[in-house]
């Protein structure tokens, strides 16, 4: 159980190793013009570098998904790591249909969406406060993320990323 509650925060960490090496294969991507996909996509110089390192993430949001259903208080918490293992399917096609597929677009918009309802869902159920109010906080925050201009897509996706991993270190330490 220890290493599951961790493996979200591994998770993270993988995925930005993935990405700073993706980046030092492509000095043309900048966070304030691109969208992360980009570094997978077939114009990237090595594209798939960044499609396996979100597949091998996909693989520790899984195993963190396991420990939210395990650790569970009751069946909202329950359904909430359901929805947080279907976002870590939708993470791994990300990879699997990499930007400029058709499929890309809607993969990638449902695992944040996944994601996020899957946090949202399993912080009712949680009778710890800060993992309940924290997870409402969060989700409110991704939402609202949703309807700022930003200067590129990278940088929202940087920004609801962080909140993902908010919410991870917060189960990690709180669970």
């Amino acid at each position: 159980m220890k290493y599951l509650k961790y493996s979200g925060i591994a998770g993270g960490i993988v995925y930005w190793l993935f990405v700073a090496l993706s980046i030092s294969r492509n000095p043309w991507f900048s966070f304030f013009d691109n969208a992360l996909s980009d570094l997978g996509a077939g114009e990237a110089s090595s594209p798939w570098i960044y499609n396996y390192g979100l597949i091998i993430t996909a693989v520790f949001i899984l195993a963190f998904s396991v420990y939210l259903i395990i650790s569970a208080e009751n069946k909202l918490g329950t359904v909430g790591g359901a929805y947080v293992s279907v976002s870590a399917i939708f993470l791994a096609l990300i990879g699997v249909f990499p930007g400029g597929t058709r499929p890309h677009g809607f993969v990638s918009t449902y695992f944040f969406v996944q994601f996020f309802l899957g946090m949202l869902i399993y912080g009712a159920g949680s009778k710890d406060r800060v993992i309940r109010y924290g997870s409402g906080l969060l989700f409110a925050l991704a939402v609202l993320g949703t309807l700022i201009s930003w200067p590129s897509v990278a940088l929202i996706e940087t920004y609801e990323i962080a909140l993902i991993m908010v919410f991870v270190l917060l189960v990690a330490i709180r669970g």
